[in-house]
């Protein structure tokens, strides 16, 4: 049969007992516990926000220099010079003018030729044929300057070729020639 188990301790004792059992076990569950759970989150939290001030301590150089450089940014506008002729005797500047252009926007002139053929009687025009090389951001900058010549036309005709080193640019430029 079964022993049964004998304590020397009072009934009250053991109640006593019992209760404050029970109040350490409310302690542990009421107190102890969500405070656990409650510092578990805000460590989660601290983690996440040590990530991102990492993260903005690495892009915080990049943010500057994206943002100096939005703030220097000026309107680019395209030039519209009010459209006027130049005289026959000065129609051979027109050269020097391209080459200075070309040379500023770093590209090669490969040939710079007039098409004498269109000369003949007085044309109000005459056809420049040029065939440079570089790269395509100079080619762009070379024809907004070319937009800044009064005494510039039109450009007709606009050919692209790319090579392995650099690209090649044939134009065919029109300037306004008066008496």
């Amino acid at each position: 049969m079964m022993k049964k188990l004998k304590l020397n301790m009072p009934e009250k004792s053991l109640g006593y007992l019992f209760v404050c059992g029970g109040i350490i076990l409310l302690v542990v569950l009421l107190g102890i516990f969500p405070l656990y759970k409650y510092n578990d989150n805000n460590l989660t939290q601290i983690k996440k926000l040590e990530n991102q001030l990492v993260a903005q301590k690495e892009l915080g150089p990049i943010y500057l220099t994206l943002s100096k450089s939005m703030e220097k940014k000026e309107a680019s506008l395209l030039p519209n010079p009010q459209k006027t002729t130049i005289s026959r005797e000065e129609s051979g500047k027109f050269q020097d003018v391209f080459k200075t252009i070309t040379g500023k926007s770093h590209l090669r002139i490969v040939s710079l030729t007039p098409d004498l053929s269109k000369l003949t009687g007085s044309p109000p025009f005459l056809l420049q044929s040029a065939v440079l090389r570089g790269e395509f951001a100079n080619f762009r900058k070379m024809l907004i300057e070319l937009g800044e010549l009064p005494y510039l036309d039109k450009i007709e005709e606009i050919s692209i070729q790319q090579f392995p080193d650099s690209m090649e640019f044939r134009l065919k430029i029109w300037v306004a020639i008066g008496g």
